[in-house]
Parts: structure tokens; C-alpha cells; sequence
């Protein structure tokens, strides 16, 4: 406000008319300016919001409402008109909020700000006042709190899965992750790549020895980044598989050596956390205990094998590792026998096998129906003995023996084989990899001595692979070339003279399913789709696809996917016509191709509503309730009826008022209904719609309700009745009374009694005649209605009986009445009751 110069006439009365506008409306005016942009704040720290460009001048009046995100009504935040400022009570949810020249200042900024700001003002232009709007979407950033670390277990074994979560208890998204790893005795921070490091959970799986030391994280978004306090993670592994060392160092084949009595040193090491408790077994009895074993002058029966056991103590876990001494005696044990296919599964390498002993053990082969050969002849080996047997020429079954001498052993030793086929022929599978990258082809066969060889070719006969026994694994990249595609699985022995196969062929899934399906709208509609798969059963995914060409998935409202072995089933939820009618795709998808069959879905409408009219329409006597009945016209589909009402007399310049629902989900059976909640002072105007599950038919007539029926004729004629009957009853019991009390009423009496002329009755002169006398005319009186009786006969005139025609019934009840007709016209009724003594 410039100083010296009166504010303008408008400024004061327009502060006290914005706040009137605190629902948010604009103000009504042309040529208004709008204008929307977005802000951004921090809470906890002051933020601005102007009504217009920083370069405008400031509006005379302002007016600022906020509208919080996600509520649709807006609250008044403050007004303003020069240094006249108010602001509104409550406004302490958004911060300390202060208004200067137009612009709105939220210090201590909360996240309740977040919002929609509106400012309306007044800016003087040229002698007049332009409106201006101004729309800020104010956003409030939270800052990120410290996080804190929390794996899930402080130590771990080697291999198991550790995970680590950096937690933070607030901050705006997006949210970003970093961690920092420290090994346990210092040394640079270093981020672990390739495990995760840029997420809130750093997952170590497999957690190995490496991954011991300090974890920190960094979480960082719009606002700043903190670090948390390090954690230690301690990775518990070992024992690893023992290391022995012998000294002195004499190895020999398949161990080592000593002489007799010379001083050995058996030294383990295994790595360990915590570090292994080493035990020492000479031919499985305890010998020692701890790393190092030095046995002192070695004797004959120190010979043998020698284990260290390694175990950790922390995880209960031990690993060991052996080694032959020899002591210059003879080989432990026994020789041992194996058959293994040779020269391209035409012949069989038998292999014997007695590895120690001083000196070494003589081996030889000997086969069916050949005799002992003598030692020293040719086939006699040391140690290890090899005989390549012809496959032709052996006969399946055949067993082969080794024979094994030496000095020590007087009877000598033997081992033996049997070569034989397996039985049956070798089996083929397929199956593909997690996400159908590489399919996986199987052959087994297994048994067998020596065993079977198993080797993959394609259908034009080129090897795929190596040659495996017993099982032959072929792993082929899925590059859409494998649909139809076969594949030989070829078996060899070498005592079998043809080789056994077996075949594969890779086939992409076939689809089943009807072409289309029509329903109703509103109801549900089922699409079914089923797949079958080939000689090679590689499975398949199943998806469906809307007429946009958008995958269904799970959780959508508007659809509901059940799924079996081989069928996947589409339920579209209550249909719209057209918006759901068109073309669905079901595809099926294998490591090999993929096959897609259409579906057309077709919405019906449902039929139209039949008409309604309204036949009675009439208040009751207060006025509050109208007793409605209608009836309908024509067939159509019918689900329940609406009943609308509304003001019928408005100003001629207003328009008028809309139809509310007076009453809604009708029953289709019924056709009347008492409404309520009516105001007396109003003239309301109804009317009545069918609807089904679609559609509303056409409103009926639009009709006033009639007034009520008069009903004063029943009150009046049966007030009129009673004075009758009680009129009659008392003049009985007056007669009555004066008859039997002669003497005491006298002239009463002869009022009552007397008669003239001839016929008169003579006067009695007793007290007995005078009450036999009045006996007999009470007995003999006039029955009640008697028309000889006056009283009576009034009283019947009074009363005429009920239905007599000769009496006006009340008016026919009519259906509705006119908009303008407000009462009936008033109805006199006088009743005269007459007794005559």
C-alpha cells in the first residue's frame, strides 16, 4: 500500500468476500489468466510459491486454498490485500505459513503440504481489475534418515545364503543403494560388485571365505545420502580338505614309503575358520592328536594307511584325507578288477590293479576254459595287469579272473569281472532349461560290464557331442531352428554287434480351442485353450492376449486366469458391449516355436425395458408420504424399477430442479410403493423407470399426487347415532322411573299417563294396581325402532342404515390430480337428534 494515498474502494470488501470463495471456486470474470506449474520442497525447510511470474507485480488481493493429493476438497490457506493478511486456523498441518505481496511462504515445511495450491487474485490493469489464477503442485521431498544394516545372521557357513538389508526408516523415493566392504584386517573399502551392490538387500549367495569383514551402506535420494554405522559379517568355513605332508619324502605309486626303522614326520594343514583341531588314525585308530605326527623308528607294523582328520569345532563339519605308508611288506587288501571299452567299442581293456607291498605283486589275466599258466610266463605284470579281449569273439557272460602273487602270500590273491549286456534298450528325454534358453536331450542306459557308450547324432547322421558312459547329456541353444528337428541316440558295446538307438523329435505345442464364444453383456465369459505337446514333451507357456494385443495377466480385475497341466482358461468378468467383443489370442510357447490360435468373443446386448405408467398417485393425510402404484406396457428384459421425484413450482427465470432418486432397487415384481420424507409446503412431481442389468427404459409420465379423501360423513353419522341411542335410553328409564313412583309423582304421572274419551283407563286405587298397571305397560311398550314411538322414530330418521342409497357416499377416489390442485372443497354436514318424552 503506498504510503499517503487512500487504499481503493473495492480492496476492503473484496478481503471480506474471498474467504466466502474458500471452497476453491474461481471467481467468475473474463478474460482470467491461468497459469499451473510444479514445485519442489524439502521437509523441514521454508519453500515459495508466487501467484504469477516473479517479473508481474504483485495482485492487489489474493486468495490462496490448498487441496491435499488425493482429496477433492479444497481447504482456504490464506487472503491478503496489500499489508491486510490473514490466514486461515489450521493451516499449522502445512508448516508456519506466511503471505507477502502475493507470494505464499511455508517455513518448516510438512509433508501434509504435498498438495494442490491455488491462488486467486486481483491485479489492477489499467483502472480495472484482471483475475488471475495461478495452480502450484507442491511436492515435499522427505530427507533420507540414517540407515542401518541388518544381515541375517551375524555369522554364516561357507556356501550357505547370507543376505544383508540396508534399512532406512524415511526418505523420498527413489532410493538409491550402495555398499562398502572392509576386509577383517583393514585395508581400502571396496564395493562388491556382482553381488547386488547397487540394491537395499546385498545378497551373498554362495557366502564363501572372502566375503568375511566389514559391510556398510550408503542410501541417497533428491535431497542427500547418509551412511550407516559398519556391521561385521563373519563367514565360518573349512575345514578344506587336508594337505599331507610326509618327511622324508619317499613317494611310491598310490603312496609313500619308509624304511624300517626310520623316524617319519606326518605334517596336515586344512584351512579353517576358527582353525581345525587335527586327529591322526593309523588304520582307523586315534594315534595322536594335533597337526604335526612324528612317529620314531618306524616299525613293519606301522605300516598302513595314515589319516588326518581335520574338524571344525564351530560347525560341527570334519574332512580328512589318507595316505598309504609303506613299510616294505607286502600290498594290503586285495587285487581289484575292471572291464573298460576300447579300440572304438570293438574291444574290452580288463585291468587288474594291487598297488604297494615290497616286493611288488606279480598280476595276470586268465580267461574261460584257459588253464593256470605257470609264473614267469608271458601276461605276468607287476602292480597292474591290462588284457585286450576281443568283443566278437566273447560271448556275453563271460568271466575273466586276475591273478595275484607274491612272497608273503603263500595262496596268493584274485580278483574277477563278468562281461555282460544290459538288458532292454537305452531311454531318450528332453526337457529345457529356466527360461527356455538351451534344451537339454538325456540318454540313459545303464548296467552293463563294461558299461554301455552313449553318443547323440542328428537326423543326417553327425556326431553331437562326446561319447558318454551309461548317460549322454546334449544341450542345444534354443535359436528357433530345433521345431522338427530329430534327434539318434546311438548305444554301443562291445559284445553287441549292432548298435541300439533311441529318437527324439523337438515339436512346437499345438493349440486347441473354440473359434468363438458369444454371451451376454454383463455375464462372463470363458475362452478355453488347451495345448499338446510332441514325442518330445518340452512343456509350454501358456499366455492370452486382449484384441489390443496386451498380455493378460494375473491380478487385472477385468479378467480371471485359470491354469492346468496342459490348458489355461480366460473368464472375461462382466462383459461390455462392444468394448469386449473382439478377437483374443491364445499362444503357447516352448524352447522350440511358438503356436498362436484367435478367438473371437462376441457381446450380446440385452433387451430393452417395457414402458412404465403411473395409475395411482395420491398423498396421505399429513401430507409427508404418496402411495404410488404403476404397471408396465410391452415385454422386454426387467431387472427392478427407480422412482424419481422433484420441486414442480420454481421462479419462472429458474430453471428446474433435478430428478432425485426417491427410491431405487425395486424388486421387478413390484408395482407400488409408500414414499416418504416429504415436505407438506412442497408440490413435488414423480415418476417411474424399469431398468435391467444394462439399461433404463423410458421414463413414464410425469404426475402430481392427488390430495386425500374427505372422511368428516363417518365422524359426524356415528356421533349422530350415539346421541340418539343416548337420548332413547334415558327417556325408558324416566318413564319408567315416574310409573313406578305414583304416589310420590303425582302430576307427573297424569302428564304422562292420562287419556281422554271414552276409551280412558280407570285410575287405580292401590299402590299394588298402580305398579301392576305400570308393569304391564313397560312390558307392553314399544320396541326400540318403532316408528309409533317419537324418540325412536327420530333417532331411526338420524341413523339411516348402512348402504341406504338414499345416503351420499363419498366421492370416487381420483387416480392424480392437476399440478395446481392443492385441496379439496369444504363439505357442511349438520345432524339434529330430536327426543320427544
Amino acid at each position: 500500500m503506498e504510503r499517503g494515498r487512500a487504499p481503493p474502494p473495492w480492496r476492503g470488501w473484496i478481503l471480506c468476500l474471498l474467504p466466502a470463495l474458500a471452497g476453491g471456486q474461481p471467481l467468475a470474470a473474463g478474460e482470467a489468466a491461468y497459469e499451473e506449474w510444479r514445485a519442489t520442497g524439502v521437509r523441514g525447510r521454508a519453500v515459495e510459491l508466487s501467484c504469477g511470474p516473479a517479473a508481474a507485480a504483485p495482485p492487489a488481493v489474493v486468495f490462496w486454498s490448498f487441496t491435499p493429493q488425493g482429496e477433492g476438497l479444497p481447504r482456504a490457506v490464506a487472503v491478503g490485500s496489500g499489508r491486510e493478511v490473514a490466514v486461515a486456523p489450521g493451516t499449522a498441518m502445512l508448516g508456519r505459513v506466511t503471505l507477502r505481496n502475493g507470494t505464499l511462504e511455508l517455513r518448516e515445511l510438512r509433508v501434509a503440504a504435498q498438495g494442490r495450491f491455488l491462488c486467486q487474485g486481483l491485479f489492477p490493469e489499467r483502472g480495472r481489475l484482471r483475475v488471475g489464477y495461478a495452480a502450484v503442485l507442491l511436492r515435499v521431498l522427505v530427507p533420507v534418515s540414517k540407515p542401518f544394516v541388518r544381515p541375517t545372521a551375524a555369522a554364516a557357513a561357507e556356501g550357505a545364503a547370507v543376505a544383508l538389508t540396508c534399512a532406512v526408516r524415511e526418505g523420498t523415493e527413489p532410493l538409491s543403494f550402495s555398499w562398502q566392504h572392509q576386509e577383517p584386517r583393514g585395508g581400502p573399502s571396496v564395493t562388491p560388485a556382482r553381488l547386488g551392490g547397487s540394491r537395499a538387500e546385498l545378497r551373498l549367495t554362495p557366502a564363501n571365505r572372502s566375503h568375511t569383514g566389514w559391510y556398510s551402506c550408503t542410501v541417497h535420494n533428491e535431497v542427500n545420502n547418509r551412511t550407516s554405522d559398519p556391521v561385521y559379517l563373519d563367514i565360518v568355513y573349512g575345514p578344506d580338505e587336508p594337505a599331507i605332508r610326509v618327511e622324508p619324502f619317499s613317494p611310491e605309486q598310490g603312496g609313500f614309503s619308509a624304511g624300517e626303522r626310520e623316524d617319519v614326520v606326518l605334517s596336515c594343514l586344512a584351512p579353517s575358520n576358527p582353525p581345525s583341531r587335527y586327529v591322526w588314525l593309523h588304520n582307523g585308530t586315534q594315534v595322536h592328536v594335533g597337526q604335526t605326527y612324528i612317529i620314531p623308528a618306524i616299525a613293519r607294523a606301522q605300516a598302513g594307511t595314515y589319516t588326518c582328520l581335520a574338524e571344525n569345532s564351530h560347525l560341527q563339519t570334519r574332512t580328512q584325507a589318507t595316505i598309504v605308508l609303506t613299510v616294505y611288506y607286502p600290498p594290503a587288501g586285495s587285487p581289484s578288477c575292471s572291464a573298460l571299452a576300447s579300440d572304438d567299442q570293438r574291444d574290452v581293456a580288463l585291468r587288474c590293479r594291487w598297488l604297494g607291498g615290497f616286493p611288488l605283486a606279480r598280476l595276470r589275466w586268465v580267461g574261460p576254459q584257459e588253464e593256470e599258466e605257470e609264473e614267469g610266463l608271458m601276461g605276468t605284470s607287476f602292480s597292474m595287469a591290462t588284457r585286450i579281449q576281443p568283443g566278437a569273439a566273447t560271448r556275453n557272460g563271460s568271466s575273466f579272473s586276475c591273478l595275484a602273487s607274491h612272497p608273503a602270500l603263500p595262496l596268493g590273491a584274485a580278483c574277477g569281472t563278468t562281461l555282460w549286456v544290459p538288458s532292454g534298450s537305452p531311454t531318450c528325454a528332453a526337457a529345457a532349461t529356466k527360461g527356455d534358453e538351451y534344451v537339454m536331450l538325456r540318454c540313459r542306459w545303464e548296467g552293463g560290464a563294461p558299461l554301455v557308450t552313449l553318443r547323440w547324432r542328428d537326423s543326417a547322421g553327425r556326431a553331437l557331442g562326446d561319447p558318454a558312459p551309461s548317460s549322454a547329456v546334449l544341450v542345444l541353444g534354443t535359436d528357433g531352428s530345433l521345431g522338427g528337428r530329430e534327434f539318434v541316440c546311438e548305444a554301443a558295446h562291445p559284445l553287441r554287434a549292432a548298435a541300439a538307438e533311441c529318437r527324439l523329435r523337438l515339436e512346437v505345442p499345438e493349440l486347441e480351442a473354440e473359434s468363438e464364444v458369444a454371451v451376454l453383456e454383463g455375464g462372463e465369459a470363458q475362452l478355453a485353450c488347451r495345448h499338446r505337446g510332441g514325442s518330445a514333451s518340452l512343456g509350454a507357456t501358456v499366455a492370452w492376449y486382449d484384441p489390443k494385443e496386451r498380455e493378460v495377466t494375473p491380478g487385472l480385475a477385468k479378467y480371471r486366469l485359470e491354469q492346468g497341466e496342459a490348458w489355461v482358461n480366460l473368464t472375461v468378468r462382466d462383459a461390455e458391449w462392444p468394448g469386449d467383443s473382439g478377437i483374443y489370442r491364445c499362444t503357447a510357447t516352448n524352447a522350440v516355436g511358438t503356436a498362436s490360435l484367435p478367438v473371437r468373443l462376441r457381446v450380446d446386448r440385452y433387451p430393452a425395458p417395457p414402458n412404465v405408467t403411473i395409475s395411482k398417485l395420491r398423498y396421505t393425510r399429513a401430507r409427508t408420504e404418496v402411495r404410488l402404484e404403476w404397471r408396465t406396457q410391452g415385454a422386454g428384459n426387467l431387472t427392478g424399477f427407480v422412482v424419481q421425484r422433484r420441486q414442480t413450482k420454481k421462479p419462472l427465470r429458474e430453471p428446474p430442479s433435478p430428478w432425485e432418486t426417491a427410491a431405487g432397487d425395486i424388486e421387478p415384481h413390484s408395482r407400488d410403493r409408500r414414499l416418504g420424507g416429504l415436505d407438506p409446503a412442497v408440490l413435488y412431481a414423480f415418476r417411474v423407470l424399469a431398468v435391467n442389468h444394462r439399461t433404463a427404459g423410458h421414463p413414464s409420465e410425469v404426475q402430481t399426487p392427488a390430495e386425500p379423501p374427505f372422511e368428516a360423513y363417518p365422524a359426524v353419522t356415528g356421533a349422530a347415532v350415539a346421541g340418539m341411542l343416548v337420548a332413547t335410553a334415558a327417556s325408558l328409564l324416566a318413564v319408567h322411573c315416574i310409573a313406578r313412583h305414583r304416589e310420590s309423582l303425582p302430576r307427573l304421572h297424569r302428564l304422562l299417563f292420562r287419556t281422554a274419551g271414552p276409551a280412558a283407563q280407570e285410575p287405580l286405587g292401590t299402590a299394588e294396581e298402580a305398579e301392576a298397571a305400570a308393569g304391564g305397560e313397560e312390558g307392553a311398550g314399544p320396541a326400540q325402532g318403532d316408528p309409533s314411538v317419537p324418540g325412536t322414530a327420530a333417532a331411526a330418521e338420524a341413523a339411516p342404515a348402512q348402504g341406504d342409497p338414499s345416503v351420499p357416499s363419498t366421492a370416487a377416489e381420483p387416480l392424480s390430480a392437476a399440478p395446481g390442485t392443492t385441496e379439496d372443497p369444504p363439505v357442511n354436514v349438520t345432524i339434529t337428534v330430536t327426543a320427544t318424552p
